[in-house]
Parts: structure tokens; sequence; C-alpha cells
């Protein structure tokens, strides 16, 4: 083994582990020598040797055996200590003979485990009985009951994409509840991209690849959550494509979830971004004022059965809807800590109340968005310069983006149209209004459109 041969394992590592997992342990390994069939490298610190012998020393030693088939052991000495003993247990490989020597155990919840299936735990609380329906989720909504009942696939995959707390995981969860209550003979695997790839690394470090491709192609449903995880990680995006192929061609139902749309993630490859696109793909846009108010009145009814006695008065609710519009998350994060603190001070909920327990959260959603800040994204989105798209030329490709501009800042902004027509170059609050109606029919008629202004409220709401 020497240390050019060395170079290109460790490349291959890069793939297999990610890129932090890679920067933090990977690359301070230092290649001392091949003895006996050992192989010893050299590390910084004692802890550092401990955790790649636990974690990563099986994958090392399996990704040297495709070169050096001679090495059956690896051993991880400190720096400091080099030439005595090593500061982590060795990793050993499997004998001529089919003796095992000793190695670090496997880890719960892998492939090859005697729970086959070993789905990642469900929420109790996430059904579609706790779910609150709004125009921004109704058609996921739609879709995730359509699957949920079990029969015949009619799309496949199914791809609910969304920012942060707006219920991706919810429905992925809802989906398993109900499949589970509808046929319980089903085979239902629901994980994350990362469990995926965890499961990944550990079928090759355990040599139990086939014991992973039986797992996961034998399942009737597998649910794989924030597939985005696996973007740039090209041993894991492979095996993860091959499985889609193959339970696809026998028809199984495959959901997945991202935080964008398949095309807008970035390190994916191109075949997988045409396979999650083939299916249904369905946004869960934000909220608006009526689902917020919608699930803020959900939730106060059950924490009035936790708190009994407590009162609240009216307007706050309606406050909290108002004001707190980043996600669903924060927003019930939000009521639970206003329930706790006026049952621990023996208050009725008032809006004073509110204010003060709330304060710091209120602070953080009153970011104001300026008109200048709108032009300068919108110009950046549509590739133009901001002269262009405020300056008085007409052409399509300038106008088009300037009423999407006007639309933002009449929507995201308290500016009034003639003070947003000025800042578009003095333009008249009429050629405001028109822009902004025109915008709203667009949105309507053309999916484009559509799909840019939500970008766009995504970018300048993050």
């Amino acid at each position: 083994m020497t240390q050019e041969q060395w170079g290109q394992l460790k490349q291959e590592l890069l793939k297999t582990v990610g890129k932090n997992n890679y920067t933090n342990w990977i690359e301070p390994l230092e290649l001392s020598g091949v003895s006996d069939g050992v192989a010893t490298f050299s590390v910084p610190t004692s802890f550092l040797g401990n955790y790649v012998s636990q974690n990563f020393g099986d994958l090392i030693l399996y990704q040297m055996n495709t070169v050096a088939p001679q090495i059956r052991r690896v051993k991880f000495s400190a720096a400091a200590n080099s030439g005595h003993s090593p500061t982590s247990a060795p990793v050993t490989a499997k004998s001529e003979s089919g003796e095992k020597h000793p190695k670090a155990p496997a880890r719960p919840g892998t492939a090859g485990s005697d729970d086959r299936l070993n789905t990642a735990p469900l929420d109790e609380r996430f059904t579609f009985d706790t779910f609150v329906v709004g125009k921004p989720n109704e058609l996921a909504h739609a879709a995730a009951k359509r699957v949920a009942e079990g029969g015949p696939v009619t799309f496949n995959p199914l791809f609910l994409y969304g920012g942060v707390g707006l219920g991706k995981t919810h429905l992925m969860h809802a989906i398993a509840w109900e499949l589970k209550s509808r046929r319980p003979d089903m085979n239902i695997l629901y994980l994350s991209a990362e469990q995926f790839m965890y499961r990944f690394v550990q079928a090759l470090r355990d040599r139990k690849m086939m014991d992973f491709k039986e797992l996961f192609r034998s399942v009737d449903v597998l649910m794989v959550d924030d597939v985005q995880f696996i973007a740039g990680k090209d041993s894991t995006q492979e095996e993860f494509f091959h499985t889609f192929n193959a339970l696809v061609d026998q028809n199984k139902q495959i959901i997945i979830s991202g935080d964008r749309a398949p095309g807008e993630i970035a390190n994916l490859e191109e075949r997988i971004k045409s396979r999650l696109q083939c299916g249904l793909v369905v946004d869960l846009h934000p909220t608006d004022y009526e689902l917020r108010l919608g699930i803020l009145q959900s939730k106060s009814e059950q924490f009035a059965k936790t708190y009994p006695g407590l009162e609240m008065a009216d307007g706050v609710l309606e406050f909290l809807a108002h004001r707190i519009s980043t996600n669903v998350r924060v927003l019930e994060g939000a009521l639970t800590r206003l329930f706790a603190f006026a049952s621990l001070v023996g208050h009725k909920i008032t809006l004073e109340l509110t204010q003060d327990c709330l304060a710091d959260v209120l602070r953080a959603s009153e970011r104001k968005i300026s008109v200048e800040e709108i032009q300068r994204q919108v110009a950046d989105h549509y590739n133009i310069r901001l002269s262009d798209m405020i300056g008085p030329k007409r052409l399509r490709a300038f106008a088009r983006p300037r009423q999407v501009a006007m639309y933002l800042c009449k929507q995201m902004t308290s500016r009034s149209l003639p003070e947003i027509g000025r800042r578009f170059g003095g333009r008249d609050h009429t050629t405001v209004m028109h822009g902004v109606k025109r915008i709203e029919e667009l949105q309507i008629q053309d999916g484009q459109i559509a799909e840019d202004l939500e970008i766009l409220r995504r970018t300048l709401e993050g």
C-alpha cells in the first residue's frame, strides 16, 4: 500500500462519508506503514483514533482491501505515541477460514438486524386528524390521503417539498399511520435520507450489502424524508438510484420529501432529479393568515385540556397569527410557551401577557423587508440589471420582472402604491395597480410565474 494508493482511497472515502465527516475524521489520518498485514495510521489525538476506529474502521479496511487484499487489520496510533501501543482497538477482517476476529459491534438499526424493517419512530401526534388543512397545503394533503388509501399506485413517486415547518414530516407520518391502519400486512419503511446513508455505510462496513439491498427492495412502501441530505454523496446517491428503480419496476409506492423541488436541489445527480420529477411533485406553500389561525385554534383546544381553567382573552390568537408568519413550528412553540407561562404565573392569557412572554419571538418575526431588497432579489432572479428593471424601458424582458417586483412590494411591505411607484422610476400609482393586478392573474394561469413568486418570497423571508 503506497501513499499514492492511500490518497486515491481517501477520495473514495470522501464520496462515501461526505465532506464534513471526511474533513473532520478521514483527512487527518496519515498512513505510517503496512507490516504483517496490519496497516498503521498516525492520528493527531487518541480521541480521534478511537472515534475513527469505532465509526469508520471497517469502511477504511474494506476500501484498502480493494487495492491490497493482504491487509487484514488497521490500527490507529496517536502521533506522539507512534511505535507504541495503538490508541484504539484494531479493526480486523474475516479470516480465510471463515472465523471472525473481534471488531466493532454492529449498531442497532442497521441492515441485517433482527428487526428487518426497523422503521424510524412515528410520532403519534402526526396524523391526518391533527393536520390542519388550508389553501397553501390542500393539494399536498389530498395527494397524501390518496396514497394513504393503499390502492393501486397512481403516481410514483409522490414528492412533497416546502420550507421548514410547513408540514412535510407531519404528512409523511400521517401516511404511514394510515397505511398501517388500513393494511397491517404491508411492509412500510419510513426513514430519513440521513438514516439511509448511515445504513448504507454500515452495510459496507459489515460486508452486508446484499442484506441491505434485500431489505430496501422487499418493502411495499418506501418513505424517505429530507432527500436533499444525500446531495453530493455520490456512493449513497448511486445506491438510492438503484433502489428507486427496483421499487418502481415492482410497482411499489415511493414517497419522498425535500426542502425544495427536485430540480432545485444542488449537487443531486441529474438522473435522480429526473426520476423524482416523473411522479407527482407537490409544493407546501408558506402558511397564510387563515391557515395559521386555524392551526392556533386547533392547538389551543388541545392545550385547554392540559390546562383546564386557564382563560384566554379575545384577539390573542388573531394577534399571533398576524405577527408570527415564519413557520408552523415557531407558531406552535410560541403557543406552548404562552400556555406554560400563564399556567405558572396563574394569570389569564391577555394580549399584554402575550407580548411580555413572547417578546423575543415577536422581535424575530419583525424583520422588515425593504422595497430596495425586493428589487435586488427580483433583478438577480431574472438575471437583469437593477437599472433596467426600474428604468423606462418597456421590453417584456424588463416589464414582467418589474411587475413581479411591484406585486411583491405590495404584498410584503407596508408602502403605499404612490410610494412604490416613486421607487420604480417615478411611476404613477395606477401603473403599480395595473402591474399588481396583472401578476395576480398570471400566477393562476402561468405555473412559471407562480413558481418564481414562491422562490422569491422564500428567499426574502429566509
